[in-house]
């Protein structure tokens, strides 16, 4: 009996648990690899909506802002400027991460953002590069997001003062 009640268990996972992966490399010689729990959630108003992903741990972290009339739209999209508020459809991709204890960050002006739905869940990957915020450095990101439910709040997507 223990042994069925054993295997039982063991045989009923649940959802794969929602990560990130992504790897950042800092030329000349810096590269950085991370793993952390992801989220989703619908973000803005009807018709002008948009689905924010990210993940963040111990001050590395990636986010991902995919506007869309359909906020869970699968396919490409094109990358946006950080502050282009005009453009209806694309991304903006954005990450943190730690050099020993200093914060540096980037964000992507080149390269390619892909969200694909299956079922309840979602996957998104972003390859590509931008000028480090704080530097003269070009920094270079892959990340993937794997198995992420969407929440259940809908957050604002706009700026906040």
């Amino acid at each position: 009996m223990l042994a069925l009640g054993t295997a039982v268990a063991c045989g009923s996972r649940g959802p794969p648990a929602a990560r990130l992966r992504a790897r950042i490399t800092r030329p000349p010689r810096d590269t950085l690899r991370f793993a952390t729990p992801a989220t989703a959630d619908r973000c803005g108003r009807a018709g002008r909506g948009g689905l924010l992903l990210q993940g963040t741990e111990r001050g590395n972290g990636v986010l991902i802002y995919v506007r869309s009339s359909d906020s869970i739209a699968s396919g490409e999209f094109p990358l946006l400027a950080r502050a282009d508020s005009t453009t209806g459809r694309g991304a903006v991709v954005a990450a943190r991460f730690m050099v020993g204890d200093v914060a540096h960050g980037v964000t992507l002006d080149s390269g390619t953002v892909s969200v694909t739905r299956a079922g309840d869940a979602l996957a998104a990957s972003a390859r590509g590069s931008g000028g480090e915020v704080a530097g003269t450095a070009r920094v270079t990101l892959d990340a993937s997001f794997e198995s992420v439910r969407i929440g259940a709040d809908t957050p604002p997507c706009a700026m906040q003062p």
